[in-house]
Formats: C-alpha cells, structure tokens, sequence
C-alpha cells in the first residue's frame, strides 16, 4: 500500500512538474486570465513604487528561486544579524528577497497550504519527511530552519526587509494544479493571489524584481545553500 501511495505521489509530481513546464508559455496568453487585471496601470504603479521602500547605505536582493530548507529567508536575516553586529542598524539597510518559481509556495498563507497540495507540489517537506500543511517560514515553529533562533518573515518585515511574489510563476502552478485537481484555472489564480501573506508585493514575475531592486542600488546574491 505504501508502494502504491509512493508511485501515486511520483505521479502526481511529475505529471504537474511537466504540465507546469509546458505550460509556461501557453499561460501567457492564456485567454483565461485576459480578465484578470493584477498589473493594470495601478498594480503597476503599487509595484514600481515598491521599490522606493528600498533604504540605507547597504542594500542586497536575494534570488530565491528554491526553497532550499528556508535559506531565501535565512539569508535575509544573517544580512541584518551581521550588518547589526558590525555597527549598522536596521534603518539603514534594505535586504530584499525575490520569491519566484519553486519558491514561491514561501509567500503563501496558511491557508493555500491547508488547501492545495503546496508540500508536495514544491518538494518542501518536514524534517521527518512529512508535509506541511502550513507556511514554515512565515511564524516559523521549532524545527522548520535548519537552526534555531532564526527570524521568520513576519518578523524580518517588522525590522524593514521586502519580499515580493512573482505573478508569472503564480500563473504557472496555480494552472498546473487546477488541471491535476480538477478545478477552474482562473479561480485558482485568484485564489492564489488572494493568498499571498501580508506585506509581500506581487510583481510581474521574478525576475523583473531582481532587475528593478538592482536600478535601486541592490547587489545580487543567489538565495541557495
């Protein structure tokens, strides 16, 4: 029975992995999603403008394109731990970090977890192997970094850092997954969106963020292990 569940899962997995792949640039002109306006001339202006949060004398953007066990946070917060530890305090820097493709499930609610299958969809898993059925790395819990004492996204916002979702990869998979559940496309986007946490910016995809955070003085740092 395991067996069988195991190769179901394989399945499931890969199944959605190819139908996101093939599925990118059919999404962009998705008629679908013609309706949804995320980045008319006001979601534009709230994206651009965004970036004017950016502050202090040093400033990174961290590329998150994994989950890597949480390092696209980890990172964000080794940045004000030791930037604080050598004589600069919060106001006077900016470490944003870029949630897109398989990161992505990090900027979710606890709700979307609950909901759809973002663990498995994502390969972010518990330290025994287990999935999620919450945001690990929001208010994160004993064990959900590889360390203690780690802040989490909740927490590292309130000290001044960015996090921004990217809309193209939030296309993708929230297509893919309707497809392998069986539910409406344009409801699961909107959904999605719906359910991105508190404070983080949505915004046309990734790497557009990377591209305008470094027009705003951001060095780049790849967000892996």
């Amino acid at each position: 029975m395991k067996t069988n569940d195991s190769n179901s899962r394989r399945q499931f997995l890969g199944a959605l992995a190819l139908g996101a792949t093939a599925s990118t640039i059919s999404v962009l002109t998705n008629p679908i999603y013609a309706s949804v306006k995320t980045f008319d001339a006001k979601g534009m202006n709230e994206a651009e403008n965004w970036f004017d949060k950016i502050k202090g004398k040093h400033r990174i953007v961290y590329d998150g394109s994994m989950p890597h066990h949480g390092f696209p946070i980890i990172w964000n917060w080794a940045f004000y731990l030791t930037n604080n530890e050598t004589g600069t305090p919060d106001d006077d820097m900016t470490a944003m970090t870029v949630l897109r493709h398989n990161a992505l499930c990090i900027a979710f609610e606890d709700r979307l977890w609950e909901k759809y299958p973002l663990s498995e969809v994502f390969n972010l898993k518990k330290s025994d192997g287990s999935n999620y059925n919450r945001n690990p790395f929001y208010e994160p819990q004993d064990g959900d970094f590889p360390l203690p004492g780690i802040d989490g996204i909740k927490r590292m916002q309130e000290r001044g850092a960015m996090f921004c979702a990217c809309d193209l990869a939030t296309k993708v998979f929230s297509n893919a997954v309707a497809t392998k559940m069986d539910l409406d496309p344009k409801e699961v986007y909107e959904d999605w969106v719906s359910g991105i946490l508190p404070g983080i910016q949505p915004v046309p995809s990734g790497v557009w963020a990377l591209g305008r955070a470094q027009e705003h003085g951001c060095g780049y740092i790849f967000a892996g292990e």
